[in-house]
């Protein structure tokens, strides 16, 4: 039989509850280039465009799964390109959490524009995460 998780708003509710404080004063730099193919792989030709910073209180409380993150305070892009995915880091600005998609819309991370010039003020106005409620197949 193929398998068939269905997790409730309480599971879901308490994973994000339980790792929203990581996020707590942590960064997000926007990047160019391709995202890699995981969190957990390094950066390699990808450029570092602009570093935000999250919130203190990085998140509210999390709702059917879905994470909002509070105000992030904005950044002045250091170069000039594309911006096409981020990462996630805790306050020690080294230690990675999570990579997501950057766009005008439809995105985990929502900018603006994505062309970023160096010294540009660079602003997010919304940043959610959603945990999945269910998986199948294999």
């Amino acid at each position: 039989m193929a398998k068939n998780t269905q997790l409730t708003n309480l599971f879901v509710n308490t994973q994000g509850d339980n790792v929203k404080t990581l996020f707590n004063s942590g960064f997000i730099d926007i990047l160019d280039g391709t995202q890699p193919a995981t969190g957990d792989t390094a950066i390699t030709t990808q450029n570092v465009l602009v570093s935000l910073t999250f919130n203190a209180t990085a998140f509210g409380s999390t709702s059917a799964g879905v994470m909002t993150a509070n105000s992030i305070t904005s950044g002045t892009a250091g170069a000039t390109g594309t911006a096409a995915w981020f990462r996630c880091y805790e306050s020690n600005h080294t230690t990675a959490l999570m990579d997501g998609s950057v766009g005008t819309s439809s995105a985990n991370l929502i900018l603006p524009t994505t062309t970023i010039n160096s010294g540009q003020t660079v602003t997010c106005s919304s940043f959610v995460h959603t945990i999945s409620k269910a998986t199948s197949g294999d």
